[in-house]
């Protein structure tokens, strides 16, 4: 192969590599390897001593360990279950009354056959198969015998006491597991005490025939009931004093030694080949979840800049957790810093996705507690929604945003402690310990967050709100250079970034951006500030483009935009700015002096493109405003005192021959933007265009007669200086 093959082999590598798709996925694999080998590594930082379940070696207690016991607990647990009764229900409305109503049909049926006319052995036989009765044993007859064979008076009472066992019976309630379990010591219960045993087994034989559940378990209600129980056993702890035995060698490890071990410093977990692709596959999830969601809803925040912001953030919180000690409580890990930073250098739903999926692979891979990653969740949601709301001009804002966040947190841990321990078992020491741990956590956060603002910014070229508040600042160096060299520009500007701003938050843009780009659109006429009209007025000078042909002056006019690059990129200004710069005129035409090379040259002779900017037209809302704010307060301050229907005319005209020239084709602006960014335009026009109440002659000729002539002059002075008309002495 010649050397120019490889030379192009070499060049067409070297753009692969370069191109922003391969620096991405370059990006998401590296981290994936990284976050992978960190969470991994948290089962090799200590001696691994059980293999297959067994202890490898013996284990001596360097300390006084309490350990909780869920054995022994859960043993307590379930003595105190099983005194629960289930809590009953009635099967359906009126058992109780079709149950009393069979009864009374029974003993009517039986008080037919013992009127009828007829031989004991029948009566009996009939009384047997109404009962249900198949056994045949002395106690039975006798029992039967006692129904048909008493007197009427001893049936009532029988009938009557009947009625009273089964109203005690449906009182306490039956349920089916009653009917099959317990039927016979509950009547036994039910039935009174001092009756005779043979009426006593007459009313058994009579109840069982007619007997059937009235009530049903209610599942939901006993459950509440046995979880109160549950929360009511105290916790049993396992107790190790310094020099007992944990474990010998050979040991199957319990669950109690393997938290004593885990106290102890000592890894208790294995790993091998399917762990390490378990924690693979779990980083790959999460991972491909982000770029999906990136991709299909933000692809804006899909470039190296953010994806390697992520990957670091994300890299440093699970290096943070990998290295905390062991028995330090987990949610003092940063997380809610890392939710405030996201929210700030990308947006809220970004921020969420990222925090709930570090959240995922630290828990499952370090194996969180559940109340840990609730403490978590709720932590770095309000993360999102405080920062989410700051002012960003104050940056001691996002400080009272984390002591916010401590708050929560402490609340949080507070709830979780007492549902844990209830109110009886409260460890007071321990209970101030984990709230000042959560509320250091959230005001911590906060610090971080605002001490790594300047070094992310300054590291990823990624411009926040905070630092364009401090772009806005008037100080700032090429704000101050338009001030002094080019004062029309700077005026201008000032401007149009009110109107820039208005618009962009009447129609959902970015207010700060829009106002923070119109202050610098103009900077390319610091290069050639006489050759702009707005400045010629203030210095006193003639206009320059007098003396020169109008192509030699489009071109001066025309590279403004470009001469602003430069100056901008010079002077460090973010990426975001320089879209203001080179786009606010777009492929716009330079009409003055194409028009006036018309009356030169001739039309023949003049063709559009001649005269036409050569730049990008606006790409974003913002841009898009600036172009329209930016020939609109020119038009209208070219029209000194307007009327109030000749500036809404202006300003239709200009937003319409943006549209119909094409300037707006690559912008989102919709249809309704331009209608609201019209009516916003009037608005603030309208204000900037006020006359001055006529009140001054008034007062210098009363200040006259006051105190003479002499303040006259000094008078005069301050008017001359507020650029209102000079107004003549008094003739006396």
């Amino acid at each position: 192969m010649k050397l120019g093959s490889y030379s192009k082999l070499i060049k067409k590598a070297l753009l692969v590599v370069m191109s922003e798709k391969f620096i991405i996925m370059a990006i998401m694999f590296l981290n994936l390897f990284v976050l992978t080998g960190l969470l991994a590594s948290r089962y090799y930082l200590f001696e691994n001593i059980i293999e297959n379940g067994m202890s490898k070696t013996d284990v001596i207690a360097s300390k006084n360990i309490e350990i909780y016991d869920p054995d022994k607990t859960e043993i307590e647990q379930n003595k105190e279950i099983k005194k629960i009764k289930p809590v009953l229900k009635p099967i359906q409305e009126g058992i109780d009354e079709y149950i009393r109503k069979n009864l009374g049909e029974l003993l009517n049926s039986i008080k037919e056959i013992r009127d009828k006319n007829a031989k004991d052995a029948v009566k009996r036989a009939e009384i047997k198969q109404l009962l249900e009765i198949t056994e045949n044993n002395y106690f039975i007859n006798n029992s039967v015998d006692y129904i048909y064979k008493s007197s009427e008076g001893g049936y009532s009472r029988l009938a009557s006491e009947s009625l009273n066992t089964l109203n005690n019976i449906l009182d306490e309630g039956l349920s089916d597991s009653d009917m099959t379990d317990n039927r016979s010591s509950i009547l036994e219960k039910c039935i009174k005490s001092y009756l005779p045993k043979s009426q006593k087994r007459s009313i058994s034989l009579i109840i069982n025939k007619i007997l059937e559940p009235n009530m049903t378990e209610d599942k939901l209600a006993t459950e509440l009931e046995r979880q109160k129980v549950m929360n009511t056993v105290k916790p049993v702890n396992a107790t190790f004093k310094k020099g007992d035995l944990i474990v010998s060698v050979g040991d199957k490890i319990t669950r109690v030694q393997k938290a004593a071990l885990r106290k102890m410093g000592y890894n208790v977990s294995q790993i091998d080949f399917s762990k390490l692709l378990g924690i693979f596959s779990l980083v790959g999830l999460c991972i491909f979840t982000l770029a999906y969601y990136l991709y299909n809803f933000d692809s804006k925040f899909l470039k190296p800049s953010y994806l390697g912001l992520i990957s670091l953030l994300a890299l440093v919180v699970t290096l943070f957790a990998v290295l905390l000690p062991v028995n330090t409580p987990v949610y003092i890990i940063p997380l809610p810093a890392i939710a405030m930073l996201l929210t700030i250098f990308t947006n809220s739903r970004i921020s969420m996705l990222v925090t709930i999926l570090n959240i995922i692979m630290l828990g499952v891979s370090l194996q969180y507690e559940a109340t840990d990653i609730f403490v978590f969740l709720l932590g770095g949601m309000m993360a999102i929604f405080t920062s989410n709301s700051v002012n960003y001009y104050r940056r001691m804002d996002i400080v009272r945003a984390g002591f916010d966040v401590g708050l929560i947190q402490t609340f949080v841990v507070l709830s979780i402690f007492l549902l844990q321990n209830g109110t009886e078992n409260i460890n007071i020491p321990e209970l101030l310990k984990s709230i000042l741990l959560g509320f250091a956590n959230g005001l911590g956060s906060g610090i971080i967050a605002l001490g790594s603002l300047p070094l992310i910014e300054s590291s990823f070229k990624i411009v926040t709100p905070y630092g364009l508040a401090e772009l806005a600042d008037h100080n700032q160096v090429l704000l101050r250079r338009l001030q002094f060299e080019a004062p029309g520009t700077y005026h201008h500007s000032l401007m149009v970034s009110n109107l820039c701003e208005a618009a962009a938050e009447a129609i959902g843009a970015n207010p700060v951006l829009a106002r923070v780009g119109a202050f610098y659109h103009d900077v390319g006429k610091l290069k050639r500030p006489l050759f702009f009209i707005e400045n010629q007025s203030y210095f006193g000078i003639e206009n320059p483009h007098e003396k020169l042909n109008p192509r030699l002056s489009k071109m001066v006019i025309t590279a403004h935009p470009k001469d602003g690059l430069e100056l901008a990129k010079e002077y460090g200004l973010p990426q975001v700015i320089l879209q203001f710069i080179i786009q606010h005129h777009g492929d716009g035409i330079a009409a003055y002096f194409y028009k006036q090379a018309i009356e030169q040259e001739g039309a023949e002779n003049i063709s559009e493109e001649q005269f036409r900017y050569n730049n990008p037209k606006p790409s974003t809302k913002e841009a898009a405003i600036l172009m329209l704010a930016d020939a609109v307060e020119s038009a209208v301050r070219a029209m000194k005192n307007a009327a109030q229907e000749v500036i809404e005319e202006i300003v239709d005209n200009i937003i319409n021959e943006r549209l119909f020239d094409g300037q707006l084709s690559e912008s989102p602006l919709t249809q309704k933007d331009l209608k609201v960014v019209s009516s916003v335009f009037k608005r603030v026009l309208r204000g900037m265009q006020h006359h001055r109440v006529q009140y001054h002659q008034n007062v210098i000729e009363e200040l006259n007669q006051k105190t003479g002539n002499n303040n006259l002059k000094i008078i005069q002075q301050q008017l001359e200086a507020e650029n209102l008309p000079e107004i003549p002495p008094k003739n006396e």
